[in-house]
């Protein structure tokens, strides 16, 4: 997919962009291609980057106590980015690593920040991008305080429905903030083995 492809698919999603945009953002960004288990950012990086995901997925995930612990996935048109680290210029609290061999457009915060000061409709974008993902992790924290285990796992599937093949059941129970036995139980209950 070339480049000009993936920016008319990120205006069609997220928010208009005018021709003449398109081609700034299509001149500022960049296409990756790379494998499984690639490091996007490492904790304690400085990451001044934005990822959109053309094909793959990728998770966000912090070493607590030796013990890995997923924060976030995101899957095709899907952006992701240490947001800490992106928006507050300090070290990265976590990880961003590739679960698939992936295609992603990079754009770089000082590139965001020239078009957001050369077109007001590349600013919508920036505000929807942010928007969304403030949305999508409210309701991961509500999510997390008052619901039961069956019902986030239910949650994740209702977002992601071919999650469980695409990621690992650990990872999985991790982002739910359950052990992998009580997710092999809840899935045994549901018939999802």
């Amino acid at each position: 997919m070339n480049i000009n492809s993936v920016v008319n698919i990120i205006s069609d999603q997220y928010s208009f962009l005018s021709d003449e945009c398109k081609l700034e953002l299509s001149n500022n960004a960049k296409i990756l291609e790379l494998e499984k288990n690639s490091t996007l950012v490492r904790e304690g990086q400085f990451s001044d980057k934005t990822y959109f995901i053309i094909q793959g997925c990728a998770r966000a995930y912090y070493l607590k106590d030796g013990k890995d612990v997923s924060d976030w996935f995101a899957f095709e048109n899907d952006f992701i980015s240490s947001i800490n680290s992106f928006f507050l210029n300090v070290p990265s609290p976590h990880f961003i690593e590739l679960l698939e061999d992936s295609v992603l457009l990079e754009i770089s915060r000082s590139n965001i920040e020239k078009l957001e000061h050369l077109h007001p409709d590349f600013e919508r974008l920036t505000k929807v991008v942010v928007v969304k993902t403030m949305l999508s992790q409210q309701e991961r924290i509500v999510s997390m305080q008052f619901h039961s285990a069956e019902q986030k796992y239910e949650n994740i599937l209702a977002s992601h429905p071919n999650i469980n093949k695409r990621v690992p059941l650990t990872h999985i129970a991790s982002f739910i903030g359950i052990t992998l036995e009580t997710l092999s139980r809840i899935r045994k209950k549901l018939n999802y083995i």
